[in-house]
């Protein structure tokens, strides 16, 4: 037999939870420090739309990209900009509005202020100043990639955060060694006009049966999410031309665990590994060597790496 189960009509649920929203505390002389969207409207949640349209004004890394998001939502607070290039002035002038018993909300273009954007200057001037902050969380793109790849897990949930890497190669590839060998997921942002160049760093410099997810356009209608090894990336990238388009998030997986055979390695093959790295590259090296001496090339890749001139 069939029920009939009545539900409430979603526009009343909405304005329910609306309600309650808008009766919580809402404290004045705070700084609000608001997520916003990183692509997909509808992730802006009650909470962060209250403090927005309840806020005195908007700290915005870029008043034009916010006021597309505000119009959208129907929030007419005013804006001021509070970049990378003003954040000091900005800073002051939050404290004093927030001196005045103002409620100043903070963004910036996409996800959450203050982390790898703009803003920890100006939570550090307003807590130092005494005023409370308030962080309203929200949508995240690292949160989102680490959801969608399965790199970590209730038993082994440790991950690192590593911001977007150099631009220049040398540099990128010194970093990515750094990085490489945290025994944990490392997660990055890269634009896409590096893209490429940033997977053929991690190619060289981590190895080539290193894992690694890209997570492209994450929320909105074109997103892509593949994991596979480091050797299959350039080729996944350019399979599609508008795989080069978008914001990227990039995850290194885990470096494996040290490998027991290591201990095999005698002194004439890391000579000869030495030698080989004065002329090739540690992939070309592990590969020579590891023909010469009959070991694993992943374990001789990981030697040839540690022992590369910096």
């Amino acid at each position: 037999m069939n029920e009939t189960v009545t539900q409430p009509a979603g526009a009343d649920a909405w304005r329910r939870v609306a309600e309650r929203v808008a009766g919580q505390q809402w404290p004045a002389a705070t700084l609000y420090v608001v997520a916003t969207p990183i692509g997909n409207l509808g992730d802006l949640g009650l909470r962060a739309w209250e403090a927005l349209v309840r806020a005195d004004v908007i700290a915005a890394e870029d008043t034009r990209e916010s006021r597309t998001l505000m119009d959208a939502w129907g929030i007419g607070t005013p804006l001021m900009a509070a970049h990378r290039h003003n954040e000091a002035a900005a800073a002051q002038a939050i404290c004093d509005r927030l001196a005045q018993g103002q409620r100043v909300a903070l963004v910036s273009d996409a996800g959450a202020p203050a982390v790898s954007d703009p803003g920890a200057r100006i939570v550090r001037a307003v807590r130092q100043a005494g005023h409370a902050v308030v962080p309203i969380p929200g949508p995240s793109a690292v949160i989102a990639a680490l959801m969608a790849s399965g790199v970590t897990s209730d038993e082994n949930p440790a991950f690192v955060f590593a911001g977007f890497p150099p631009a220049k190669s040398a540099a990128r590839q010194r970093w990515l060694a750094q990085w490489g060998g945290v025994p944990a997921p490392v997660v990055m942002f890269e634009s896409p006009h590096r893209v490429a160049a940033t997977l053929a760093d991690m190619l060289a410099t981590l190895g080539p049966e290193r894992e690694v997810t890209v997570a492209r356009e994450l929320t909105k209608r074109f997103e892509e999410i593949a994991t596979m090894a480091l050797d299959q990336a350039g080729d996944w990238l350019r399979a599609e031309p508008h795989r080069g388009q978008g914001e990227f998030v990039l995850i290194a997986h885990a470096a494996p665990p040290p490998d027991a055979d290591a201990a095999l390695v005698d002194p004439a093959t890391d000579t000869l590994l030495d030698a080989l790295l004065e002329s090739v590259s540690v992939r070309d090296a592990a590969r020579i060597a590891a023909r010469v001496s009959g070991l694993p090339r992943d374990v001789l890749y990981a030697r040839a790496l540690a022992r590369k001139p910096a």
